[in-house]
């Protein structure tokens, strides 16, 4: 069949495309950016769009022909964009799919919807829902709980991360909130499943695994797993997580936001059997799946970096932002040195020390801003690099000084390359 995969490149799209081309059937993915996922999956074909913007049938008309089924796969769980990627866009797209005559639509919900949580996540799921049973075209809805795998993201990511911290776990609450994780490779299953499988027009699933497990209980099975010994929990009280969230959310990046709490404090608990019943097959348990890929060296970087990645971020901004304040309030008498040093005009100075705090206060917006970290390590280090060599060759006496200030730029250099390898966590 040819099938269409929007949100192809993401945690479970990839293993989607993944599946279903080895199955056979020829794919499309539908990405916002390319990002090599062609040469990753050189039997798939991609389409660069953004759903935020293709709100439109005409958006999707000139991508459907000779498309036979579409696996909804993209979702955003917060930032803006949310109703357009979860109800505006997918709208647009059941209408041209209806007159391009496409067969069915496979909807990846969340098992939120049913169950109600008050986020605009699981709202904007429902809604989405609702749009695909009105839009007048076969469709099947897949609710999953916890998505995990050998990769991680969302709740995963942040599950692995809270595993890993050194001396105590932070527990939320008391931790007993209910999961049924189902692992990403038997969720791309299920889907491949519903697409090959008629008899799953019209049927809404819920798509877990074979055991109902805590949050205490996850936390400890992902600690063991990584090798870092016995989980010891120190609880965190419900109205300090959701401190912590809020500034997650100002800050954009956080490791947590109220959306992700609210999604872990709620659970998602399913039904197993009734799931294995419907597709046939029975998922991998969370213990299976743990024992079949033994952590490596980089899940444990994964999991120690996790909240370290926010945190350089951080330093990296108030680095900038406070260099351009000491630049404006108190560096007029050090810029005056400098260009008495090299001789210019004194109207040098003020000039100098100006611009260079507006330069500093641009990069600290960059690194704050820029997601995948690329243009923002690429103006740090010319920056930085800059500001050395200059300083350098104008008061070479510097590098001698005790308190090394050129020599401290060396590993700020290095933390720069560390946040851009780290910076993009999709």
């Amino acid at each position: 069949m040819e099938i269409m995969v929007l949100g192809a490149g993401g945690f479970i799209g990839r293993q989607i495309v993944a599946e279903l081309t080895a199955a056979g059937h020829r794919v499309t993915g539908v990405v916002r950016a390319l990002a090599g996922l062609d040469r990753a999956f050189p039997d798939a074909r991609f389409v660069e769009l953004d759903l935020t913007r293709a709100t439109g049938p005409a958006d999707w008309t000139p991508h459907l022909a000779g498309v036979d089924i579409i696996v909804n796969a993209a979702g955003l769980l917060r930032g803006a964009g949310m109703e357009a990627v979860h109800v505006t866009a997918p709208r647009a797209l059941y209408a041209a799919a209806a007159t391009a005559g496409v067969r069915r639509m496979v909807l990846i919900s969340a098992i939120s919807a049913r169950t109600g949580v008050d986020t605009d996540y699981a709202r904007s799921k429902l809604a989405g829902e609702q749009v695909l049973r009105d839009a007048g075209i076969g469709w099947t809805i897949l609710r999953p709980s916890l998505v995990y795998g050998d990769g991680s993201y969302g709740g995963t990511s942040l599950l692995r991360g809270m595993a890993g911290l050194p001396l105590r776990v932070p527990l939320p609450g008391d931790g007993s909130f209910a999961f049924t994780p189902i692992h990403v490779r038997d969720l791309a299953r299920a889907v491949r499943l519903t697409c090959e499988e008629a008899r799953f027009a019209g049927e809404v699933l819920e798509p877990v695994g074979p055991e109902t497990l805590s949050l205490r209980a996850l936390l400890a099975r992902y600690r063991a797993w990584l090798g870092f010994g016995a989980a010891r929990f120190v609880p965190v009280p419900l109205p300090v997580m959701r401190l912590l969230a809020r500034i997650g959310d100002v800050a954009g990046s956080g490791p947590i936001a109220t959306n992700s709490l609210a999604q872990l404090v709620a659970g998602n608990a399913g039904n197993s059997a009734a799931f294995a019943d419907a597709m046939g097959f029975a998922p991998r348990s969370v213990g299976e799946a743990l024992a079949e890929r033994p952590a490596q060296v980089q899940d444990r970087w994964h999991a120690r970096l996790f909240f370290l990645a926010p945190a350089i971020r951080g330093v990296l901004v108030l680095l900038w932002l406070a260099s351009a304040a000491l630049g404006l309030f108190t560096g007029a008498a050090a810029t005056a040195g400098f260009v008495d040093t090299l001789g210019l005009a004194p109207g040098w100075g003020e000039g100098l020390r100006i611009g260079t705090s507006i330069l500093d206060i641009v990069i600290a917006g960059l690194v704050l801003l820029d997601r995948r970290g690329r243009l923002a390590t690429g103006a740090q280090l010319a920056v930085v690099i800059g500001y050395t060599l200059a300083l350098g060759a104008a008061l070479p006496a510097l590098w001698l000084d005790p308190l090394g200030p050129l020599l401290k730029n060396l590993p700020i250099l290095a933390l720069i390359c560390v946040h851009g390898a780290i910076a993009e966590n999709r």
